[in-house]
């Protein structure tokens, strides 16, 4: 498979500075780089990514997470290697990936309890963000097929 175009972050300068000021400033918030990887790859398996699958799922081999824990992101409700910090992150990460697929709000009051009782405003400022990004990476790379292996940087 070869993609479409070149990633247009690297065809529009701007963008690719603009994202890595954003990645930047995500960076402050103090999120734990082990979730904002689960909830990466979360995200990237509800939206269909098969780049950003496999760069997350590579990122946390290489961070020593385990085969089975990797495994089971896309079960995590029924898997028991998952904090209540970490389940609560999935779940916000399923909320905001899937507002289309939303007979309600997106964000019921209850999820974010839930979630602000794990993190803290400036952790979860990066979470939101986490989220909202890798769900902007999905649609690019989605959009101009990039191929799963596919590195960056």
């Amino acid at each position: 498979m070869q993609a479409r175009m070149t990633n247009p972050a690297y065809i529009l300068s701007g963008a690719g500075k603009g994202i890595g000021t954003l990645l930047q400033a995500i960076g402050e918030g103090g999120l734990d780089q082990e979730l904002a990887e689960i909830v990466g790859l979360r995200a990237s398996q509800i939206n269909g990514c098969g780049a950003c699958v496999h760069g997350h799922a590579g990122n946390l081999r290489k961070a020593g997470v385990s085969e089975e824990r990797i495994d089971a992101v896309s079960a995590w409700r029924e898997a028991p290697w998952f904090t209540d910090a970490e389940r609560a992150a999935l779940q916000l990460t399923e909320a905001m990936t899937r507002l289309a697929d939303r007979s309600h709000e997106s964000v019921p009051d209850a999820l974010w309890d839930e979630v602000a009782d794990h993190f803290d405003e400036k952790e979860l400022s990066a979470l939101i963000l986490t989220i909202a990004v890798i769900n902007m990476f999905n649609r690019i790379n989605t959009t101009i097929k990039e191929p799963a292996g596919t590195t960056w940087g």
